[in-house]
């Protein structure tokens, strides 16, 4: 585990790479560094895993959803500014697909607010932005080493930061809080036993030299796919900054018609695979949120709240909203050949003309 913690730092360009049980329990790690107060609020994404909310509700702390920009399902400066307040403790981006947040505004609004930015880069193994890696640009990254990501160790994550001081806050965290190593160790804080295996960790490093080739292939041919139908009409492709690397964990259309649904009824008897929507419903539309089902019947955090931090009208998310209703979702693989992805755009071709039709 030590071996793959040194070598997964180096490739990224970090000081601290810090191994555990899962990408849940990065993002809990990286919650737990920055000691949020109850009740203090962690602008995030509706459009994400549930694995990236629940920690911030277990360190007390409320989720405050910034909307997206519909065209590439992730948040923005311009999305993340209104859901600011006094109460505001961190940030958390979410390269949605491998595909990076416009960085530089968000950055630049956090720099003039004081607020860390936490990246969450479980899905953007080997995504660039300005030739930085995707997870090394905020003050800390997070990362999923889970069965369908582009490297697994079957499952683990991994939490990285520059700053010595919630390194050893993050490590401390996975490892229940116990000083391994100290003169005097104890149980300095309320934490969990998060650690990887010492056999994830040996699945790990041997996966992590085949990481850039494989980011290589799916970015190759997924540029292929792009070409092949930017001019199917009610299809339109990623779309990524000019000064990003998109390393396509999975390659989502926008379906402009609003016929995603019929879309994906017509590829799939030509045996490809999609998935509408991505996520059936917003976090915040989820029983845990809708419903304030926590700890016991105590609501809590939820009733630490200001209201407008908890307003969950869809009014206030119509980027959410449209993006959902417009993505459709393909998997993606290194192994795919030129021939594969003729045949992938052969089918979207195909089907978008039956989906007009019905």
């Amino acid at each position: 585990m030590k071996t793959f913690e040194r070598e997964f730092a180096s490739w990224l360009g970090v000081k601290h790479a810090i191994a555990c049980s899962s990408g849940s329990a990065a993002i809990h790690a990286a919650i737990s560094a920055i000691d949020p107060e109850p009740g203090d609020e962690i602008v995030t994404t509706a459009i994400t895993d549930m694995g990236a909310l629940t920690p911030i509700l277990y360190q007390g702390a409320i989720p405050v959803f910034a909307d997206v920009d519909p065209r590439t399902c992730n948040v923005t400066a311009d999305t993340i500014r209104p859901c600011l307040s006094e109460r505001t403790r961190a940030i958390i981006i979410t390269h949605l697909f491998g595909n990076p947040c416009d960085t530089g505004p968000i950055l630049a609004l956090a720099a003039e607010r004081g607020l860390p930015v936490i990246e969450d880069a479980a899905q953007a193994l080997g995504a660039r932005w300005r030739n930085r890696r995707a997870g090394a640009i905020g003050r800390i990254g997070c990362f999923s080493l889970q069965q369908g990501k582009h490297i697994t160790a079957g499952e683990g994550g991994v939490v990285v930061t520059d700053d010595d001081q919630l390194a050893r806050r993050m490590f401390l965290f996975v490892n229940k809080a116990w000083g391994y190593g100290d003169k005097t160790p104890d149980h300095y804080f309320l934490a969990l036993n998060c650690r990887m295996s010492e056999l994830q960790g040996a699945v790990a490093v041997a996966q992590l030299p085949k990481l850039d080739d494989i980011v290589r292939r799916r970015i190759e041919m997924a540029v292929s796919l792009t070409e092949q139908i930017r001019d199917v009409p009610g299809v339109l492709p990623p779309l990524c900054a000019a000064d990003a690397v998109h390393s396509y964990w999975r390659y989502c259309l926008r379906v402009t018609d609003g016929n995603a649904v019929g879309l994906a009824k017509a590829l799939e008897p030509m045996g490809i695979a999609s998935a509408p929507r991505y996520i059936r419903k917003p976090a915040f539309q989820c029983e845990v949120f809708a419903a304030r089902r926590t700890f016991g019947k105590s609501q809590f955090p939820f009733t630490l709240a200001r209201p407008e931090a908890v307003d969950y009208s869809p009014a206030r998310f119509p980027g959410t909203f449209a993006a959902l209703d417009a993505a459709l979702v393909l998997p993606w693989n290194e192994r795919y050949t030129a021939e594969h992805v003729c045949y992938i755009a052969q089918a979207i071709r195909e089907a978008a003309r039956c989906a007009q039709g019905n």
